[in-house]
């Protein structure tokens, strides 16, 4: 994939320099041109396309923010309710992801999410310790979330 990439930043270059500007709209022309020869010449490279990566990277980050949004609605109908009527606690998840890299993104990107906090983590048991703002209400949505968030991370890393 580090070869395609190189390779298409060169396309981009040598396109760049055989025209008179030298801007960035000419080399962004280039580089697509250079992704859509790399992309035909596909078989010839040892790993798939990178363009499937960068895809799956774009459709994590969507999904990140609407997850984000989700919560926050979530979280903001809680707290201006006139009576505060939340139950916190901290539950256990358990995570099919290996590596430790796959795990720090899961972590994060729950963490960033709003009315959960990652506590801790068990990576030789594959567990999680989150502690959600409103147990009734969080539970469900935090694991599927966690779901949604492994599959996505798999498709990114592997």
């Amino acid at each position: 994939m580090t070869l395609q990439i190189l390779l298409n930043l060169v396309i981009g270059m040598v396109w760049m320099l055989l025209h008179d500007e030298w801007n960035m709209l000419t080399f962004t022309i280039g580089f697509l041109i250079g992704s859509i020869f790399i992309f035909a010449l596909r078989r010839f490279f040892p790993g798939p396309f990178y363009g499937l990566k960068i895809w799956s990277i774009i459709k994590l980050l969507i999904l990140f923010n609407v997850e984000l949004v989700k919560s926050s609605l979530i979280v903001i109908g809680q707290i201006t309710r006139p009576k505060l009527n939340i139950q916190p606690g901290i539950f256990k998840l358990e995570t099919k992801l290996k590596s430790d890299w796959e795990i720090i993104m899961l972590t994060n990107l729950l963490a960033l999410t709003p009315g959960s906090a990652v506590l801790e983590i068990a990576p030789q048991e594959g567990v999680m310790y989150i502690h959600a703002m409103d147990m009734a209400e969080f539970r469900h949505s935090i694991a599927k979330t966690k779901d949604l968030f492994e599959e996505a991370i798999i498709e990114v890393m592997r």
